[in-house]
């Protein structure tokens, strides 16, 4: 698999991340097992998890399988803290918080560092300094390789960049950002690409098949063992099963029918090919659906495919992001 440089760092990644958010939930462990090997196997490296998925199960059962089937030193590991599953709040980043999490998900995870620690979300309630501070304190003291973000807007991600390089003795940089991006969720182009472009951040693109619904499987019906089925996942996949997602939907199906590919693989191309991205990451609930993401390694877009696709799907963007002066 194809390997590309993580931002301006010297790190690079496989251009297909393997994403673990159903792992020890809807995934169980042998099934992990056949993905982890799949993913390796075809030369895939970058493996990303969280803290909070699955209560730390996830990071729990990555642990289990790294050198029992895959050596550590083969792996990009990246997980996140900062993600809280509160009522009355979804982050903290307090140097507390942020640095105790790490220090649990480097147990579960069985290893000493990890090679991409990301910040899962921006907390209004911490100066940023101090969440950013935590942050470089990772990396210097060897625990944490790399540093990213993710789920923050242009705005919060410019301003953590520019305070790593005005501020004294931080030697980390921002290596990554991790947003939700697809045919169907194209938000990040506003704001976020930009800035990430600009400032030599590597994006990683999470539900890039618009949370399965670009597979086409949702086009009649709701499979039972799909996610939309799924007691955790199906309030995930409901804001995709609209009409405007339907109308992209079949244009991936068209297009797929003309290349004779799948509508896995259209969707999956088009935004691993974006300028800006450096890896989606392909959350598959089984072996086989992975099986089926990788096989777009050797497949590219016709231009006039990628501009039918963009254009179906181009999210409505005006003042103050096109030029003033030519509303």
């Amino acid at each position: 698999m194809e390997q590309r440089h993580l931002g301006r760092t010297g790190l690079r990644v496989s251009r297909l991340g393997l994403g673990t958010l159903t792992w020890a939930r809807d995934t169980d462990e042998q099934e992990a097992a056949d993905q982890l090997k799949t993913f390796w196997e075809a030369g895939g490296t970058l493996v990303d998890t969280a803290d909070i998925y699955a209560d730390g199960g996830s990071e729990y059962l990555l642990g289990r399988l790294t050198d029992a089937l895959v050596p550590r030193a083969d792996l990009v590991i990246a997980t996140k803290a900062g993600g809280v599953l509160e009522a009355d709040r979804r982050a903290d980043g307090s140097r507390r918080h942020l640095l105790a999490s790490l220090d649990a998900s480097l147990v579960r995870l069985g290893t000493d560092y990890v090679d991409l620690w990301q910040l899962h979300a921006f907390d209004p309630h911490t100066p940023l300094e101090e969440t950013l501070q935590a942050l470089d304190l990772a990396v210097t003291s060897g625990r944490a390789r790399y540093a990213g973000l993710s789920n923050f807007s242009g705005w919060q991600l410019a301003k953590a960049a520019t305070w790593q390089l005005a501020a004294p003795g931080v030697r980390s940089r921002l290596a990554s950002t991790q947003m939700e991006y697809s045919l169907l969720q194209r938000g990040v182009e506003r704001e976020v690409l930009p800035a990430a472009r600009d400032l030599d951040v590597g994006v990683l693109a999470s539900s890039p098949l618009g949370r399965g619904v670009l597979t086409g499987k949702y086009r009649r019906a709701t499979p039972a063992d799909s996610r939309g089925a799924s007691e955790h996942l199906a309030p995930f996949v409901a804001p995709y099963l609209d009409e405007a997602a339907s109308r992209i939907v079949e244009a991936v199906s068209t297009a797929a029918d003309g290349l004779a590919v799948t509508p896995l693989q259209v969707a999956l191309c088009w935004v691993r090919d974006r300028p800006g991205v450096t890896a989606p990451l392909v959350g598959a609930r089984t072996g086989e659906q992975l099986r089926a993401a990788l096989s777009v390694e050797t497949l590219s877009l016709p231009d006039e495919i990628r501009r039918a696709l963009d254009d179906v799907s181009a999210p409505v963007h005006h003042y103050p992001d096109h030029d003033w002066s030519t509303l």
